[in-house]
């Protein structure tokens, strides 16, 4: 049995999570385009800043401005290395935050999936409509997704 690429795309962004440093929500992030992956992220402190597993959360207003979320970290490694996003699909643990949304829909990502939902903004929900583009949910259990893999073996 293999695997889709939805289900492959979406796992590759469960385990980019399990690097996140920020206590309150794991989430990882997944840039693809044609098939290949581009770019991955998770949300985590500034490069030689403290995390927030080490000293703590630094919350305002109720967010962690702590860290850097996993689709800015992914989007950032292609702005760094000079890799277009244009028409490009990104998969994320959680549905991306307002400010993230703006991003990507600005980075030119066509496609967002997602495997739960996250206080789905509505603006952002508006945004997307407005612009064309396409959101989904996508079942995704990791479990399953494992133990597909070792069956095979």
């Amino acid at each position: 049995m293999r695997i889709d690429w939805h289900q492959y795309f979406l796992a590759q962004s469960h385990l980019l999570s399990l690097r996140s440093t920020c206590e309150r929500l794991k989430v990882g992030a997944t840039i693809v385009k044609d098939n290949r992956v581009i770019a991955g992220g998770y949300n985590g402190s500034v490069s030689g800043e403290a995390h927030c597993i080490d000293v703590g959360c630094l919350i305002e207003g109720k967010h962690c401005i702590r860290t850097i979320h996993a689709e800015i970290n992914a989007l950032l490694q292609c702005s760094k290395f000079g890799i277009s996003t244009e028409d490009a699909s990104i998969y994320v643990t959680h549905f991306p935050c307002v400010h993230c949304t703006k991003s990507l829909i600005q980075a030119g990502i066509s496609y967002i999936y997602y495997a739960e939902d996250y206080k789905n903004h509505p603006y952002a929900l508006e945004l997307l409509d407005k612009t064309g583009v396409h959101y989904e949910r996508i079942a995704f259990n990791r479990d399953n997704v494992i133990d597909a893999l070792h069956q095979q073996s």
